[in-house]
Order: structure tokens, then C-alpha cells, then sequence
């Protein structure tokens, strides 16, 4: 019996420490993004100190896209012409961004979305952590 009132209070502490996101955090991912960190499911941690490339994500309506882009010294962004389709798809409380390539499919959840930060987390468990990015120029 204990152990059943153990479980019980478990899921219910994870069940209560996951915050929903509403459609007006959701329009909060559109813009550029960095890659901070990924944590492995062991819990270890790779840090991106340079990021050759930078994520831009609009989506309007649950449907959109993602494109890497490449900063220049300028301030303006070298735009890849390959993209990765994205649907935004909600079930069971949960967000999830479903990517289609001609290559593949796969989907990643959205863990976190605020105006700095970005966190979703694959189907193998490893989450990667975005901040906002900011643009500068060496002129």
C-alpha cells in the first residue's frame, strides 16, 4: 500500500511541475534561436560556446518552418535554402513541433518557451536548451 501511495504522489509531483503552454507562449518560439546546451538522457552536458548557425523558427496558425541561418559579420544572416517543415501538434497537455524534411520525420517537445529561452526535448531524450539570439556587427 505504501508503495501505491508513493507512486500516486510522484506522478502527481511531475504531473504538477509541468506548466502548459498556451497559444501565447507558443507564438513566443517565432524568431532566431541559439543552442546553448544538450543534455544527454545520462544527464550529462555539452555546452555551445560558438554557434556556427542559428535556428530561425516562424510558424503562424500551427504550421510553419525552420531554417537554419548562418550570422555574418554585418549583422545579417546567411539563409540556408533547405527548411524543415513544422506542425505544432497538442495532445495530452503536451506540445510537440513535428518536423518533415524529404529526408525524414521526427518530432521534439516543447519543455519551456519563454521570450529568452527555448527548451525542447527529442524522441531520445535529449534536450536542447536555446536563448534568444541577438545580432551584432563589427563595423
Amino acid at each position: 500500500m505504501k508503495k501505491i501511495i508513493a507512486v500516486v504522489l510522484l506522478s502527481l509531483t511531475f504531473t504538477a511541475c509541468h506548466k502548459k503552454i498556451d497559444d501565447a507562449a507558443l507564438a513566443k518560439i517565432n524568431g532566431y534561436w541559439e543552442i546553448e546546451k544538450a543534455i544527454m538522457p545520462d544527464g550529462s552536458s555539452k555546452e555551445y560556446s560558438i554557434n556556427p548557425t542559428i535556428d530561425y523558427f516562424e510558424i503562424k496558425d500551427n504550421k510553419g518552418f525552420r531554417k537554419k541561418v548562418m550570422p555574418q559579420l554585418d549583422g545579417t544572416y546567411l539563409v540556408s535554402e533547405l527548411d524543415e517543415k513544422v506542425a505544432v501538434i497538442k495532445q495530452d497537455d503536451h506540445v510537440y513541433l513535428k518536423y518533415t524534411t524529404a529526408y525524414a520525420k521526427w518530432k521534439e517537445e516543447l519543455i519551456k518557451i519563454t521570450d529568452e529561452e527555448l527548451v525542447l526535448k527529442n524522441e531520445h531524450d535529449m534536450e536542447y536548451h536555446y536563448k534568444k539570439a541577438t545580432s551584432f556587427s563589427i563595423k
